[in-house]
């Protein structure tokens, strides 16, 4: 029985310690909203409802960060569909566009290449004076053992046979048939082409004559000359058909047999004949651009290897067969 009322009088103390702690819970929650309350009459409605959502959004954060986890999958999933429809309807214009700058590179880098010959071909002509008429390769050889291209001027141009034709580098042939519209040009690589040539350096002077090889042999120079590896090798002006001092091109092997009195030289030309485009034709010789007096001397006193003076001084020798203006073009 004393331990039943002891036991009896504890669980009474604990229900009013509860009681009591309750009751001051309530009093601090009251005086915190009687304080708040004061406060917002104070600082009038905007700063009231200021605290109450202040007090909501910090209540409510961390629904809000658990829904945007959840949320943010199917968002990202729509974004990408949005962008993949998107793409869809702009790749055709992209690419549309893209092909249209292509087209559009390429023909500028065409205009400027072709501007680059056409100024190649205007500094040759003031360089060496040449009355002359620029012309455009229409084609080339038809056949496989000669070395031939035809270009777009013919007799109604004033063009003729016989007249020297250059690139920017230098002479690449002579015309040999005339159409109206057209002309054939014998490029200086065919094994058929003579042109009277001179080394620039030491002005020892031959003749240079193609090759079924598509190179250059200079023949008739003495083995007591100097030719070296490097030289140029430069029109003589012999025979009033090509102008005098005109790129031929570059001797590349000189070689000296036992007992030989002439060099055996090969020169490669300064031009490649298949990416040939526009060209000069040279309607006339001036004067000044015909060898003089003192060159003829020096090439009479050269000695001729089963050629007569007459042989050396032909430049370019013409069939009597291509010697002919066509009335109809190739």
């Amino acid at each position: 029985m004393p331990l039943t009322g002891k036991g009896t009088t504890s669980r009474q103390g604990i229900r009013r310690g509860e009681k009591h702690t309750g009751g001051r819970a309530l009093i601090v929650v009251v005086s915190l909203s009687l304080l708040l309350l004061t406060l917002g009459t104070r600082e009038g409605p905007a700063a009231v409802l200021s605290g109450a959502r202040s007090v909501f959004q910090t209540v409510t954060m961390p629904v809000r960060y658990v829904g945007s986890l959840v949320t943010a999958p199917f968002t990202a999933a729509s974004n990408i569909m949005a962008n993949l429809t998107t793409d869809q309807e702009t790749l055709s214009e992209l690419r549309a566009e893209n092909q249209r700058l292509v087209a559009r590179n390429a023909e500028l880098e065409e205009a400027a290449l072709s501007t680059e010959r056409l100024e190649g071909l205007l500094e040759l002509q003031s360089a060496y004076k040449l009355t002359s008429t620029g012309a455009r390769i229409i084609s080339g050889s038809s056949d496989s053992w000669s070395a031939t291209v035809v270009i777009d001027k013919g007799t109604s141009s004033g063009v003729a046979v016989g007249m020297p034709v250059t690139d920017s580098a230098g002479v690449i042939g002579q015309i040999i048939q005339c159409g109206p519209s057209t002309s054939l040009v014998r490029l200086i690589i065919d094994e058929n082409s003579g042109v009277s040539a001179m080394v620039q350096q030491s002005r020892a002077q031959g003749v240079l004559k193609g090759t079924a090889t598509g190179s250059l042999r200079l023949t008739l120079i003495r083995t007591d000359q100097t030719v070296e590896v490097g030289n140029t090798v430069v029109t003589s002006g012999l025979g009033g058909v090509f102008p005098k001092g005109l790129p031929l091109g570059k001797v590349v092997s000189v070689e000296k047999s036992a007992g030989a009195l002439y060099y055996e030289i090969v020169v490669e030309p300064l031009s490649n004949a298949e990416s040939l485009e526009e060209v000069l034709v040279i309607t006339a010789i001036s004067e000044e651009q015909r060898a003089t007096a003192e060159d003829i001397a020096e090439a009479d006193e050269q000695e001729t290897s089963g050629l007569t003076k007459d042989d050396a001084l032909k430049p370019l020798e013409i069939t009597e067969d291509e010697d002919e203006s066509t009335d109809s073009d190739w």
